[in-house]
């Protein structure tokens, strides 16, 4: 086996191992907090007192489970090239689950008794959520699908702080059987800041390394069927050229030196 096919297994195994890391803690999270909230209870304690505080929490968790659960499967390459109406479908019911999780999670934010610091993180998730999802949904608009692969790489992080903030959470809980003057309120806030910074500079990493790297600057080319399909005779003028990064795309990748234009609409 010559090093390059070693290389490219290593890395192959590598990617399957952390996409697991997401699948499996998802799987978990979701069975575990939100199954609860659709038979009308939960597995924390909850301020009945405060009117609407249940409902939001439930109206949050069952389309924040559900985006949980359908991210991983988005980016697997081989499905998404082998079903790409299904990934579509999914795409779309991932982001509206996404718009409505987060206007529920605005109320619960405004109404939760634990605190400003934790108010602010809450806040700020729900803006960073709402913002990544419509960008993702622009930049695939346009045909920019490397932007919106990595505007949902960012979405998702967003979403995973749903099992992030409940791992340091449960790490906190055990920190205060060490420190018993520790108090449950200053737990869950550091929870929650440690699972939106964390989550987020571990996208951005990935993002520089992985998607940005020149090994991978080919996301979102367009084929060489596309090029060719583009370059017929007569072909119908009037459509937006191919987005890649924002710049229209060109057929370098083919050996050919011209670059797709079409006439904007």
């Amino acid at each position: 086996m010559s090093t390059a096919v070693r290389s490219r297994a290593v890395r192959r195994r590598w990617w399957w191992f952390l996409w697991s890391l997401l699948v499996v803690p998802a799987i978990g999270i979701t069975a575990y907090f939100v199954t609860p909230y659709v038979s009308g209870s939960s597995t924390v304690p909850i301020d009945m007192s405060i009117p609407g505080y249940y409902v939001s929490l439930a109206v949050h968790a069952v389309p924040a489970g559900l985006a949980l659960l359908i991210g991983p499967w988005q980016f697997v390459p081989r499905l998404r090239a082998r079903f790409p109406r299904a990934h579509r479908m999914l795409g779309r019911v991932y982001l509206v689950s996404v718009v409505v999780a987060a206007a529920a999670a605005t109320y619960s934010t405004v109404v939760t008794p634990s605190g400003f610091a934790l108010q602010v993180a809450f806040a700020m998730l729900v803006v960073a959520w709402l913002y990544s999802a419509a960008q993702a949904y622009r930049t695939i608009r346009r045909g920019a699908v490397r932007l919106h692969r990595i505007w949902m790489i960012r979405n998702y992080a967003l979403t995973f702080a749903a099992v992030t903030l409940r791992l340091y959470l449960l790490l906190g809980v055990q920190l205060m059987n060490v420190i018993p003057s520790l108090p449950y309120k200053d737990v869950y806030t550091a929870s929650a800041w440690a699972s939106l910074l964390g989550n987020v500079l571990v996208a951005e990493y990935f993002i520089i390394h992985r998607t940005t790297s020149p090994r991978h600057s080919g996301l979102g080319r367009v084929s060489k069927a596309a090029c060719s399909r583009s370059r017929r005779p007569g072909a119908r003028l009037g459509r937006r050229p191919r987005i890649c990064g924002g710049r229209p795309q060109t057929c370098a990748s083919h050996g050919l030196a011209t670059q797709i234009r079409t006439r904007a609409l």
